[in-house]
């Protein structure tokens, strides 16, 4: 299986890139910290060594032993898989659920940099996603120089060319997520030309295309929205770099457009996934563009800064969304943020990670509806914005998934193919 690929190939390539990116800082750690910085170092160097053993030679997986607040959880849900396994030995890399283990790492190499004080903050995925969003540069002032222009004139357009326009943008987030450096095992995944140019083209590849009842629902919450209430959109951000740049757009142009009135986004509260956003990198990419040598660019960036200082957008991270649980445990494992986004009058979710979270990562049938899949998971009208990385798809037509694996056996996994899957909720 493609799982079975990753798990033995691409993870401890990472594990291997990790350990290498600790090994290239030894000198900042000392300069930093001095002995104390080495000696962190050699400790958190010596757990990643230990865990890509472990992973390799199919150990069990083991209960986290650091203090950090979702460990219980973590820890509880480790007892949930050893009883789903019913006597069929202890969960071990090989031999439990892909979502499951593939999550476990990421937060195992977390504990490795957490545990070891002072280099307990260092995100060891930091150089990566400034490379990508640096080798993303000329298809970043391609697409912030066609937003600023589309400015200009935002007022003077019709319905037809609104929707037209949301449209572009939403393609263009969409096939941002092709960048994604943990499918390539951290290897250059940057969008190197304009964005723009090629929608057209790619029409075809969208698999499940609801953008029209994105339009609606946006339309009509806004007749519906009297004064007093806003019109509030939320973005579960998947990469940095290129792909964040393209969110960020996005959300501009839905409150440019008066789609919409204020955009929540919701990153990671640790690295993860290797070029997931965190908290610092949604900062850090607005600051770059500020400070870009690029007029549209720094436009941009001074823009977006100004909508966190106003309100009208606001950043959020929630331990859960670092949690192996799919999405419909959220109402009972974190009650809160399911309450928050039942605020919401649309959710849009990113990338492959969240759709397999919302789907359960299950083997489904290519036909089973969207919403039966989300498996009760409702908490506002939500949309998946997924290039597809790996084999979960439902809500195909009939004959759809095998006309295309017919010719192209690798469709699930290649990147190539998206959706942009709309549920009304309840």
């Amino acid at each position: 299986s493609f799982a079975y690929f990753t798990i033995k190939d691409r993870l401890p390539q990472i594990l291997t890139r990790v350990i290498d990116t600790l090994h290239r800082h030894k000198n900042e750690f000392f300069e930093e910290h001095g002995e104390k910085g080495i000696e962190a170092e050699k400790r958190a160097i010596s757990f990643l060594s230990k865990l890509r053993n472990e992973l390799q030679t199919d150990k069990p997986v083991t209960p986290l032993e650091d203090e950090l607040p979702d460990a219980a959880l973590w820890n509880q849900y480790l007892d949930y898989q050893r009883n789903l396994s019913n006597g069929y030995g202890e969960p071990s890399w090989f031999q439990s659920p892909w979502l499951y283990v593939e999550c476990y790492m990421y937060r195992r190499i977390h504990a490795a940099l957490a545990q070891n004080p002072p280099i307990d903050n260092f995100d060891v995925f930091k150089e990566g996603k400034a490379q990508n969003f640096f080798e993303s540069q000329e298809a970043v002032i391609a697409l912030c120089t066609y937003f600023q222009e589309l400015l200009k004139n935002i007022k003077d357009l019709d319905e037809k060319q609104l929707q037209e326009e949301l449209f572009n943008l939403l393609q263009v987030s969409l096939w941002g997520n092709k960048c994604d450096l943990s499918f390539s095992a951290g290897e250059d995944s940057s969008q190197k030309s304009s964005p723009l140019q090629s929608l057209e083209n790619m029409i075809p590849y969208i698999l499940v295309n609801d953008m029209e009842k994105l339009w609606s629902l946006l339309v009509n919450a806004k007749k519906r929205n009297t004064e007093k209430s806003n019109v509030r959109v939320d973005i579960i951000l998947d990469n940095a770099g290129f792909e964040l740049v393209s969110d960020l757009v996005l959300a501009d142009f839905l409150l440019s457009s008066k789609l919409a009135d204020e955009v929540h986004f919701h990153g990671k509260s640790i690295p993860w996934y290797v070029s997931d956003t965190t908290k610092h990198d949604f900062n850090w990419t607005i600051k770059q563009l500020q400070s870009a040598n690029h007029m549209w660019m720094s436009r941009c960036g001074i823009n977006w800064e100004g909508n966190l200082k106003k309100g009208v957008w606001v950043y959020r991270d929630h331990m859960f969304w670092t949690l192996p649980h799919d999405f419909s445990s959220m109402a009972e494992v974190a009650p809160d943020l399911y309450a928050d986004l039942q605020q919401s009058n649309l959710l849009l979710f990113k990338g492959d990670l969240n759709y397999r979270k919302l789907t359960g990562d299950r083997k489904w049938e290519y036909t089973v509806p969207f919403h039966q899949a989300l498996n009760k998971f409702h908490p506002a009208p939500l949309c998946s914005l997924r290039t597809l990385k790996s084999d979960t798809q439902v809500g195909l037509k009939p004959g759809q998934g095998e006309q295309i694996q017919a010719s192209e056996p690798e469709w699930m996994v290649s990147g190539k193919y998206g959706v942009v899957q709309f549920d009304a909720a309840l």
